[in-house]
């Protein structure tokens, strides 16, 4: 079925990150597979990270559908834009719906995206992950493939106005080797497990990062324990309560 949203879409991203020149440093899309089902397993620090993820399976010739809030569903720009490129709604009080309509999709080949710590983390540090990520590549019989995002804070993040001006922001992204999740094992070891590879990806993206803060007022985006001013992961957590 021709995609007759989403790669154009695609087009006018990649044109908007040109005029921004937004630098993305992409490593680790080979790890995606070139055909069959899988679930993209990524950190979550911005608004535009469903963006960065699915850019990194454009080298394998393959689109990601990523399961989303409901509400964006619903919202007069995105959504019609949301729906039209088969992405998966997730409304909080009928998850099931969304689990089975994402298992499908694995089933039937596609690659499903998912953030599994289920929203921003204004400390810019993994939360917690919740097994379903595990769950649906336990079910459909497909590898994770765990990934990291680092400079897309910088863009739009929860809680800080949106930076769209020509400001060349570099932003990083690392995609890790498959991870399988053989069937009859409990998610939770194998979350644990998939959440300490995102944390090592993380941190080489960290690692190879191009920029610093230009000063104190600057280091918003970097976390408390590299020198930033983000709030830790418990005060933020104290902050969500």
């Amino acid at each position: 079925m021709p995609e007759l949203v989403y790669r154009p879409v695609i087009g006018f991203v990649r044109s908007v990150f040109a005029a921004l020149d937004v630098k993305i440093d992409l490593q680790g899309s080979e790890n995606l597979p070139r055909s069959g089902g899988a679930v993209l397993v990524s950190n979550h620090i911005s608004y535009l990270d469903f963006v960065f993820a699915g850019l990194t399976a454009l080298p394998q010739k393959r689109l990601v559908r990523f399961m989303a809030k409901e509400s964006v569903f619903r919202h007069r720009v995105s959504g019609p834009l949301m729906r039209g490129m088969k992405h998966i709604p997730v409304d909080r009080d009928e998850g099931e719906k969304a689990y089975a309509d994402a298992l499908a999709r694995l089933r039937s080949g596609e690659i499903v995206g998912i953030f599994p710590e289920s929203t921003i983390s204004t400390s810019f540090t993994l939360k917690s992950f919740k097994t379903g990520a595990v769950r649906l590549a336990q079910e459909a019989g497909v590898p994770l493939v765990p990934m990291a995002l680092w400079g897309s804070q910088r863009l739009w993040t929860k809680g800080r106005p949106r930076n769209f001006r020509r400001s060349h922001i570099p932003v990083t992204v690392r995609v890790g080797e498959r991870m399988q999740a053989p069937a009859g094992q409990y998610a939770g070891p194998i979350t644990r497990r998939l959440r300490e590879r995102v944390q090592e990806l993380l941190e080489a993206a960290q690692r190879a990062y191009p920029a610093r803060p230009k000063d104190a007022a600057d280091s918003w985006w970097l976390p408390a324990h590299l020198g930033g001013t983000a709030p830790t992961a418990a005060e933020a957590r104290e902050a969500g309560a």
